[in-house]
């Protein structure tokens, strides 16, 4: 009885062996899950003409950063600011890292590993200029600013492959203005059933009902203020836009909005940072704070969210990224504990540690290349 126990337990101890490789070769294990030791990375984009590549930050468990590698996209940038965000964003399960080429016209995928990033596609955009993306499941939509602007929809499968959905293309407004409508970003809601698309140069704001993956035609909705540009949600499906006001001294602003179906809804409308041209949205991983980076101040302003969705301003300067720095995108870290904020002039990344009542602490500041666009964070 002993031996033969004793082979059931060898047998057992081999069968589970082979299972464990079979899952990490199939790829149903995630490559960061792997990594037992890893406390993040940040990553940003070289936007360089001659040649993309995103840049990687190992982040240490103070929030600190230092620079890991460099890793082509296989494309090409425009070498100067795309004037949107989310030119790159990560699954909601940290293993793909997504990258516009926006001089290319095509997008990149990377597997994200404990040891870095592989590349593992590069698919054309269907569109001029890609300058935003975002993800909800397995679903990724580009918004294309060139030209007269659209949107085009595609399917991640498990490798990391992109195929594009039939039907998912569908043009921005025109604004009657002739020329393109100046697309900023492009966001899923967080159910998934509505895309949300900011034009800066018609001060409009798109959404585009989504079933099955394919995004309807755009209804179009005036923006409480001028020149909507970044936004996020909250997970209770508030929306929080920015409005850089042409960039006027101390006009710029943020405004709540409620989408249910055909629905928009302004809960706050135009709610002034004091700080000028306010771009960029960043919301705390409780939902409570919004943050905006204040471009022509080189400010982080902050917000609280009520329940209801309605804003209030917290601190108009809760975060400095040094004069001149002219700070651009925003990311918080997984557990939220985290602000990165990018210098587009400065190129440095400025980090902030939150506190409970939403208040920023400065922690440092670190060097990225000229030109660097977007961020992200894990």
């Amino acid at each position: 009885m002993k031996s033969i126990n004793g082979l059931s337990r060898v047998f057992a101890r081999l069968f589970l062996s082979a299972a464990f490789l079979l899952t990490v070769v199939a790829g149903f294990v995630s490559p960061v899950a792997a990594g037992s030791n890893d406390n993040g990375s940040i990553y940003t984009l070289s936007n360089a003409a001659a040649g993309n590549a995103v840049l990687a930050y190992t982040r240490a468990r103070n929030g600190k950063l230092s620079f890991k590698a460099q890793y082509s996209t296989g494309g090409l940038g425009t070498g100067a600011g795309l004037g949107s965000q989310g030119s790159l964003v990560l699954t909601d399960d940290n293993r793909w890292l997504l990258a516009v080429n926006a001089g290319s016209n095509q997008i990149s995928v990377f597997a994200v590993r404990p040891s870095g990033l592989s590349l593992v596609d590069v698919a054309d955009s269907n569109g001029e200029m890609p300058v935003s993306l975002t993800v909800h499941d397995q679903t990724i939509y580009v918004l294309n600013g060139g030209g007269s602007g659209n949107i085009s929809g595609f399917s991640l499968n498990r490798r990391g492959k992109l195929t594009g959905l039939p039907g998912s293309t569908q043009n921005l407004s025109n604004g009657g203005i002739g020329s393109a409508p100046g697309g900023a970003e492009i966001a899923f809601s967080p159910d998934g059933e509505n895309l949300v698309v900011t034009e800066k140069a018609t001060n409009l704001i798109d959404t585009f009902s989504v079933r099955d993956e394919i995004a309807s035609p755009l209804v179009t909705h005036a923006s409480s203020g001028a020149t909507p540009f970044g936004f996020a949600f909250n997970q209770r499906g508030t929306l929080v836009v920015s409005e850089a006001f042409g960039g006027a001294p101390g006009a710029s602003a943020l405004s709540s909005y409620r989408i249910h179906e055909h629905q928009f809804n302004v809960i706050s409308p135009s709610l002034g940072t004091t700080q000028t041209a306010a771009c960029w949205v960043a919301i705390s991983n409780n939902g409570k704070f919004a943050y905006d980076t204040n471009a022509g101040s080189a400010t982080i302003s902050s917000y609280t969210i009520g329940k209801n969705g309605s804003l209030s301003l917290l601190n108009a300067t809760a975060g400095s990224t040094g004069a001149g720095s002219s700070p651009i995108d925003m990311a918080f870290n997984d557990n939220g504990a985290f602000l990165y904020a990018l210098g587009g002039a400065s190129h440095t990344i400025s980090a902030f540690r939150i506190q409970s009542d939403g208040s920023l602490v400065a922690i440092g500041t670190f060097n990225v290349p000229a030109g660097a666009v977007g961020l992200a964070a894990r």
